[in-house]
């Protein structure tokens, strides 16, 4: 009896990952050519369209898409954040992208928590020597390791999902830390999705690779400076108290 009720927890601790993945890779070979930047261009008249009419719901349908796209690991979501300043502006297109991101976020995190993070850590925490002496760096240091891994463009979004799940990050750490250190990378995604209306005017793709440009770059390094100036500051120091 006992066996069979293991067996059952162990399918539904795993079964929210499983559908995770599972949509995923069926997402990836069916999805992407629906999701592209093609597809908004060809349909820009009848979105701009319907959100005149339904202001309000394109708004809850739009941040409905995103969550789904985030939390599933489909493809599209630089289109989404694209399409978000196109029909709603840089403010409110930066609003509705960081709040439907940080729920998509929010549940990969919990699915993966639940399914693998929690024994991973429970594992982590009663081991000895080298892996214990990483895991308590990892707990000392969460807030600046969460948001060093959202600012740096070069870490991709769904790895920043699953990292601290596996670490053992409590969620309120989490969604804080997604929604604010994906602000200034959504920014200026958003406001290139503003400026979308000039670029199908003139028959030419939106430059994606902005924020690689040093006026843009050299701002968000300088905020993942920041962020790990705590760690900095307690290796040089040794104290600890700094960062409680």
């Amino acid at each position: 009896m006992t066996d069979s009720n293991d067996e059952k927890s162990a399918v539904a601790r795993y079964a929210p990952l499983i559908a995770i993945a599972g949509v995923a890779a069926i997402g990836a070979f069916t999805l992407r050519e629906y999701l592209s930047f093609d597809t908004l261009r060809d349909n820009r008249e009848a979105l701009i369209a319907f959100r005149d009419s339904n202001y309000l719901l394109t708004a809850l349908i739009f941040v409905l898409f995103y969550v789904l796209i985030v939390a599933f690991s489909l493809p599209g979501a630089t289109i989404a954040t694209l399409t978000g300043g196109f029909l709603f502006g840089t403010v409110l297109g930066t609003v509705f992208n960081v709040t439907g991101a940080t729920i998509g976020a929010i549940v990969i995190f919990q699915a993966a928590r639940m399914g693998l993070g929690e024994r991973l850590k429970s594992r982590m925490d009663a081991s000895d020597g080298m892996v214990r002496k990483i895991s308590q760096g990892i707990d000392n240091n969460q807030w600046s390791m969460l948001f060093f891994i959202r600012l740096v463009p070069a870490v991709p979004f769904f790895v920043a999902n699953l990292l601290p799940a596996f670490l053992g990050v409590p969620l309120y750490r989490f969604a804080v830390s997604t929604f604010l250190g994906i602000i200034p990378g959504a920014v200026v995604y958003t406001s290139v999705g503003a400026g979308l209306g000039a670029v199908f005017a003139a028959g030419e793709t939106p430059n994606l690779g902005i924020i690689f440009e040093p006026h843009i770059l050299l701002p968000i390094l300088g905020l993942c400076a920041l962020s790990v100036l705590p760690i900095i500051i307690k290796a040089v120091t040794g104290k600890k108290e700094l960062l409680k």
